[in-house]
Order: structure tokens, then C-alpha cells, then sequence
């Protein structure tokens, strides 16, 4: 095939383009609303080139190939190009450009000048010759000589017929699933051209001297029992104005504001959706007064590889090129600071929603591939929607496996990230559309009844994602449920790789923190990285990942504030987000209450944190959570670009002597122990269960008591106690001749007394305070509280 990819003809680019094209945004079919796509028409002139026959005759043949007139200002050779890799790659002088599509019958690569872009005119189209520009179902093609600013996407031709799952549309332009820069809007927020919400997107095309300056920078790989994980939004994290950045609401931004991160103990980021996603997906106008209704979370994605464009403060210049550094100087500077950066990806759904959804990429490719379709007996062609979101991405299908690995190994090469939290991750486990054992296994399997989005045990993509040379030793963290009733926390296949975010630990935690009876068993195996889920299966307490509250649902502030959830102003007259929070009020619903529950709030609050401090397994905190961050009680805020999600810098200075003291105290706190990031679970030699009387632990139904002594290879043995009743009681400690207990923590009592650091300028006078009931080897716990004790040498 050699002189085939020998073969070429000449056209010539103009830096820009005078010709003009009248066009409409064409209609899908199957939509209510438009897919404002590009549609129109362009006028060529037939050239002949002579191209070589790649038959066995060797004979020459002519080839008719349609060119652009065009003002000749530079050439671009046109070769064959390779099959592999896929998207647009570098390479001998120009670009290899390779994508997949099974049914098409025909693929044209359309070239963009970015002028071209925003005026919805293809400034070049090249039709693929199936002949020559084909192997198996990849059509490729190179362009030799200067692309520098130039853009690019495809149209594919075969047929449309939604019922049975195809969406091929020859007028549409589509965006390659692997291009690595998407360019389309370059502000957030601000409408198209026409008020249009999806204006036409293209692909960057790469050049070979767009080099990153690493500084040398190497994995952090840090063991993930000794991570604190900080779940971060981008924009939310800097965009208000007291975070006082240059950049706000950017890449550049949150570097700004790392060394907060640095203060609070984190030594991990994971970072809300980062790759190409529409915020006006949602587009319309808010309840609240002067605010649009946007896709504020980002878990609709457009772009897998791609990082959001709008992120940056540089936007689509440089052909979207700059905004890439960007990202990996985050990456970078975090890296400086000794945290890593996990990337949170969403998998198991895109952008295009179900057959009323815009055509913009996987589904006008090979919408049979990408997405998990009904068979026949069912409506064929209808979407499966375990994702809750219109479509559920075909995961487990060859195709759209090696895709998803490729991303990840992206990720990891080129931006250098340390992990991925995956999304609805149960939907990865699903079997395929045309789900073939044979197609997996390489043979039948006896019994084999599985069908179109069955659970399997073995699902090959988590085999390859598992088993990956290049991801080897990266985190990889599963939200292991989703829309579709799926529910695998502590069962979700991991081989002995995979972490979950535990869900059940947060259900628990809230409820004995509140006072529920039922729960101090529950809680113990909590505190112990939740054995009961993890063990049996041959992981360790740092496969789970704790929470107690994330991006959806409550904030630990209103977790503590309200009883009910308040979403009006998402315009779903409050009948989106969780019902069941397990949230308490302490006896006031809302912000305006009484001294008496604001202060039993804050109690409840910093006794929520402790347990995550001293909990094994890998605790995570949700942004603003360390100062006390209010969503005014909307427990689903995807859908807001303004206060409600942005992280309140000023509110973080008021609290540095409050909560924010305690929270950081307590990171520091955990780190400094070696017994509170184990490992393994802990055993009767190092555990010790304790009741109001030492080795005495009560676990009925009505107990609303759970203490552990602890012992540590640093802090010697510590003493933890959570009273959750709302009577107080006086707990008799552990005898330990020789040895004295002394008081760290209590978050009954007011800061700085909370938590009593060795350098509290009355610290003595308080410990004088306490000694008579420390001198008998008590200490009175309020409702509500929780308390650190740690063993001391008494030195008389």
C-alpha cells in the first residue's frame, strides 16, 4: 500500500476566506427544538489527478477530486494517511487525521480558518475516497505543509433512519470524538452568533512544536491511604470577587488560590467536570432576579479530551492551544505544592442527550456504536437511559472501550493527572449494545442470556482500565451506582484497584450524628474504613472513599440548617433533587435562628468533620465546607453561575479563627497519626471499644454512644468519643498507670478552645480547669459532642 500513500493532489488555503455561504441551522428530524449545525452549499471545480491503483493490476486510473476555488496563498498536499492512531496527529511534516465509522458510506474532512468558524462557512472540504482513504471501518487521510491556525471536523454520508439507530447527515459538520481542543464560543456564558446555544464547533489541529515546559515535573504517587481529597469546581472556586484573583473563575485562577488548599491539609484535588462541556445547554432565565439558567457542573460532556475551553483565560486563542497549558500548569503547580489532581469524568452519558438531542459528534459518527440502543424486540433504536440524562454511553462495546482507555491514557501522558473519579460508574459494568460473548471472550459462554445493559461480573472495560500498563498505580475511584436502580458500593468489580465513593458511610454518619437510633454499630464499622463492605472482597479501608457531603445535595451547613430541601430557583417548582437528605436543623429550619441552635449548628458541623478526620479510609471534603458554605438549602445547584456556587473567600477570612481553624487542625491532626490512614482494617491489638465505662462499648438499639482507644506509633494511644444523645454524660477513661489522659479536641466549647494546639496562649489554665475530673480519669461530654484525648507520660 505504499504507493497509495504515495498518492496525493494539491490544494491551496487561503489565510482567510471572501466566499459566503447562505445557510439555515437544519432541523433533526426526530428534535423539537433546532440543531443549529452548519448546512450549505459550495461550488467546486472538478480537477483530475492521477492516482496510482492499489489493485493488483498496478494500473493508473484518474480520480476525480472536487477543489475549492481559492486564492492560492498556501499549499496543503493531500496524501492517504494511516489508519492509527485516531484523531489528528503529527507527523512527517503534516497531519494524520483517522476516524471510525462503520456505516458510513462516505466522510468528507472539513478545514475551518477560525473567521470561517464563527460565520458558519467551511473554509475547505476533502472528500475520502473509500478506495484510498479507507481501511477496515477507520477513514484517514494526511495533510502535508501549514495548518498553523487552521481547523477542522467531518461530515459523513449514509442513512438516516433514527428507528433503527442511524443518524447519518451529510450536511452536518461533526466534531471528531478524539480532537484534543474543541473551539466554538470562546466566552462563558455569551451566546452565539443569533442567541445561537450551540453554535457550530470544530476540532484544533495539532502542530509539532506546541511544547509544554514541565520544570521537570514527575507523579506525586502517593499512597491513597494518606490522601485528603478536596473536590473542587474550577469556576465556583475563584470566581467571586473576593477571591481578588487576576483570572477569576479560571484555570489560572484556582492556581492563584493553591496555597489554601496547602493551609487546609489537602493533599488532592478532584476536580469537577474539566473537559469540553456546553454551559448553555441549559440555557434560559433564572427565578432569580438578573440570572440565566446554565449548565453550571459540567456533567454533560461534549468533548472527552478536550479541557473545558471556557476555563481558561485565554480562551479559543492560539487555536485553543493555550488553554491547554493552562490546565497543565495547574496540574503543574499543584504538583509543586505536593497535591495531586484527580480529574472527575462522566462516562456514562454525553451531550447529546436522547433522539430529540442536538447531532454533534458520537451520534452523527456512528450513533449505533456510541450509544447502548434497544434491540428489536424492544422499539428498536430507542436510547437506553441509565444515566438519567437522555443517553447512556455504549461503554463496554470494543469501539467505545479502546476509546475511553485512550482518553484516560491521554490524560495521564499529557496533562500528567494522578486519577479519575468516574461517574455513574455502574453504567461501565453494563453489557453493550449487540453484547456478543463471543465478541469478548473470544468464545460463547455456556448460559450466556445476557442482554443489552445487564450487570456483568467481569465487564471488559474495567478489566482493561485495571489491567492498563499505562495507568498502572493511577486512582481510580467509581461513583458505583447509577440512574438505573444499579447500586454496587462494596461490590463493584475492582481487582483490588478500584476505590468507591461510599455512600453508605455518609448515610450513616448523618444519621448517628444527628441522633438516630439504630446506628452505633453501623457507625463503629464506619470508623473502621466499613470492613463489612470492603474486606470480604480483599481491599483495604483506602478503598473507601468517606464523604459527608459533595457537590449534589447539601453543603455541611445546610445539612445542619434545614430539614427540607429549598430549589425554587432551579425552575422545577422544587421537585428536582434528593428528598431524603438525613439532614437535621437543630430545631429551627433556616438561616435566622435562634443563638441556642446556631451554636448547637456549628457543634454539629465540626463533629461531622472530626468523624471524617479520624476515620480510616480516605476522607473527602466538599468545597466551601471548611468555612461553612451556604446554598441557601438548594441541594441540586447544578444549574447556577453565581453566589450559590462560588466559594466565598471573604466568609473563609471571618472564619480563620472558627471552623476554618478546626478544619485545618484536624487534617493536620489526622496526618501526624499513623493509626488514622491504616493500611489494613484494624484488629482487637491495636482497637479498643469502649461504652461509658471503659472495654464496656454498648451496641443496642437505643445507644447514641460509640468511644475507641487507638494506639499510635506517634501520639502513643488516643481516645475518641462521639456522644450524639441529646443528654449529657460523664465517660470514665481508660486506666493506663504511669500515663495521663489530656484534652484535645471538644467541639462543645467555643474556639480556640475546640481544639487545644500547644501553642494556646491559656492552655494551661484550661487543663487546670479540667483536672479534677481528668485526675480521676473522667471527662464530662455535652449533647451533641465529640472529644480527642490523647496518652501522655505523667510526669509529676
Amino acid at each position: 500500500m505504499q504507493s497509495v500513500r504515495n498518492a496525493s493532489i494539491l490544494l491551496s488555503l487561503p489565510k482567510s476566506s471572501a466566499r459566503k455561504s447562505e445557510w439555515s441551522p437544519p432541523v433533526n428530524p426526530r428534535g423539537e427544538g433546532r440543531c443549529n449545525l452548519l448546512e450549505f452549499s459550495v461550488n467546486f471545480d472538478r480537477t483530475i489527478s492521477l492516482v496510482r491503483n492499489a489493485s493488483s493490476t498496478g494500473g493508473v486510473r484518474e480520480v476525480e477530486r472536487p477543489v475549492a476555488q481559492k486564492p492560492r496563498s498556501a499549499e496543503i498536499r493531500v496524501l492517504a494517511g494511516k489508519p492509527a492512531p485516531f484523531g489528528a496527529t503529527t507527523c512527517d511534516g503534516g497531519v494524520n487525521f483517522a476516524i471510525f465509522s462503520r456505516g458510513a458510506s462516505s466522510a468528507t474532512l472539513c478545514l475551518f480558518t477560525i473567521a470561517d468558524l464563527k460565520a458558519n462557512i467551511v473554509t475547505e472540504e476533502i472528500p475520502l475516497d473509500p478506495l484510498i482513504n479507507k481501511t477496515g471501518y477507520v477513514w484517514h487521510i494526511f495533510l502535508e505543509g501549514e495548518l498553523k491556525d487552521m481547523l477542522y471536523g467531518y461530515k459523513f454520508d449514509g442513512k438516516f433512519c433514527p428507528e433503527e439507530g442511524h443518524y447519518f447527515d451529510k450536511s452536518r459538520v461533526l466534531l471528531d470524538p478524539y480532537a484534543k481542543a474543541v473551539i466554538s464560543r470562546g466566552e462563558y456564558g455569551a451566546l452565539g452568533p443569533d442567541g445561537n446555544c450551540w453554535p457550530q464547533m470544530a476540532g484544533m489541529i495539532p502542530l509539532s512544536d506546541n511544547e509544554f515546559d514541565w520544570e521537570g515535573d514527575l507523579p506525586l504517587r502517593y499512597p491513597q491511604k494518606d490522601l485528603i481529597i478536596y473536590e473542587m469546581h474550577i469556576r465556583g472556586y475563584t470566581k467571586h470577587d473576593s477571591s481578588k484573583t487576576d483570572f477569576p473563575g479560571t484555570y489560572l485562577g484556582a492556581i492563584d488560590k493553591l496555597d489554601h488548599l496547602k493551609e487546609l491539609g489537602v493533599n488532592c484535588i478532584e476536580l469537577m467536570p474539566s473537559q469540553e462541556f456546553n454551559e448553555m445547554e441549559y440555557f434560559n432565565y433564572s427565578s432569580l432576579p438578573g440570572e440565566s439558567k446554565l449548565n453550571f457542573w459540567g456533567y454533560s460532556t461534549v468533548n472527552y479530551f478536550s479541557p473545558m475551553m471556557r476555563y481558561s483565560s485565554s480562551g479559543e486563542t492560539n487555536c485553543g492551544r493555550d488553554a491547554i497549558n493552562e490546565i497543565k500548569s495547574l496540574v503543574r503547580e499543584a504538583h509543586k505544592r505536593g497535591i495531586e489532581v484527580i480529574l472527575d469524568v462522566v462516562f456514562n452519558h454525553t451531550a447529546e442527550g436522547n433522539e430529540n438531542g442536538p447531532i454533534l459528534s458520537f451520534r452523527g459518527v456512528d450513533n449505533s456504536i456510541y450509544y447502548m440502543l434497544a434491540p428489536k424486540v424492544k422499539i428498536e433504536g430507542e436510547f437506553y437511559n441509565y444515566s438519567g440524562c437522555g443517553n447512556t454511553f455504549n461503554c463496554n462495546h470494543p469501539i467505545v472501550r479502546q476509546f475511553i482507555l485512550d482518553c484516560l491514557r491521554y490524560w495521564v501522558i499529557e496533562m500528567h493527572v494522578d486519577g479519575f473519579r468516574f461517574d455513574l460508574a455502574s453504567i461501565m459494568t453494563r453489557a453493550s449494545s449487540q453484547w456478543e460473548a463471543a465478541n469478548v471472550y473470544g468464545n460463547p459462554v455456556e448460559g450466556d442470556t445476557l442482554t443489552t445493559g445487564t450487570p456483568l461480573s467481569s465487564p471488559p472495560l474495567i478489566d482493561m482500565i485495571s489491567n492498563d500498563p499505562i495507568l498502572r498505580g493511577i486512582k481510580l475511584i467509581a461513583e458505583a451506582w447509577d440512574a438505573g436502580g444499579l447500586y454496587q458500593v462494596g461490590q463493584f468489580p475492582h481487582w483490588k484497584t478500584w476505590s468507591e465513593w461510599n455512600g453508605q458511610y455518609r448515610d450513616i454518619v448523618r444519621q448517628f450524628i444527628k441522633g438516630t437510633d439504630g446506628f452505633s454499630g453501623a457507625f463503629a464499622e464506619c470508623l473502621c474504613g466499613s470492613p463489612n463492605l470492603y474486606q470480604g472482597g480483599g481491599r483495604k479501608p483506602w478503598n473507601s472513599i468517606n464523604f459527608v457531603c459533595a457537590h449534589d445535595g447539601f453543603t455541611l451547613a445546610d445539612l445542619v440548617t434545614y430539614n427540607n430541601k429549598n430549589n425554587l430557583s432551579n425552575g422545577e417548582d422544587n421537585r428536582d433533587g434528593e428528598n431524603h437528605n438525613l439532614s437535621w436543623n437543630c430545631g429551627e429550619e433556616g438561616e435566622f435562628a435562634s443563638m441556642s441552635v446556631r451554636r448547637l449548628r456549628r457543634r454539629q458541623m465540626r463533629n461531622f468533620f472530626m468523624c471524617l478526620m479520624v476515620s480510616q479510609g480516605v476522607p473527602m471534603i466538599y468545597m466551601g465546607d471548611e468555612y461553612g458554605h451556604t446554598k441557601g438549602g438548594n441541594n441540586n445547584s447544578y444549574c447556577h453561575d453565581n453566589y450559590i456556587n462560588y466559594f466565598r473567600w471573604d466568609k473563609k477570612e471571618e472564619s480563620s479563627h472558627d471552623l476554618f481553624r478546626f478544619c485545618r487542625l484536624m487534617t493536620k491532626f489526622r496526618q501526624e497519626c499513623e493509626a488514622l490512614g491504616l493500611e489494613d482494617f484494624p484488629t482487637a491489638e491495636r482497637l479498643q471499644w469502649h461504652g461509658h465505662q471503659p472495654g464496656m462499648p454498648d451496641w443496642s438499639p437505643e445507644s447514641r454512644f460509640v468511644a475507641f482507644s487507638l494506639i499510635d506509633s506517634v501520639k502513643i494511644e488516643i481516645y475518641i468519643a462521639f456522644n450524639t444523645s441529646h443528654l449529657p454524660v460523664a465517660v470514665t477513661l481508660p486506666d493506663r498507670p504511669g500515663y495521663r489522659w489530656e484534652p484535645l479536641v471538644d467541639t462543645s466549647k467555643p474556639p480556640p478552645y475546640d481544639f487545644l494546639t500547644a501553642d494556646l496562649h491559656d492552655r494551661s489554665t484550661v487543663l487546670k480547669q479540667q483536672s479534677n475530673f481528668l485526675d480521676s480519669n473522667l471527662y464530662p461530654m455535652l449533647s451533641y459532642s465529640s472529644i480527642i484525648l490523647t496518652l501522655q507520660p505523667d510526669v509529676q
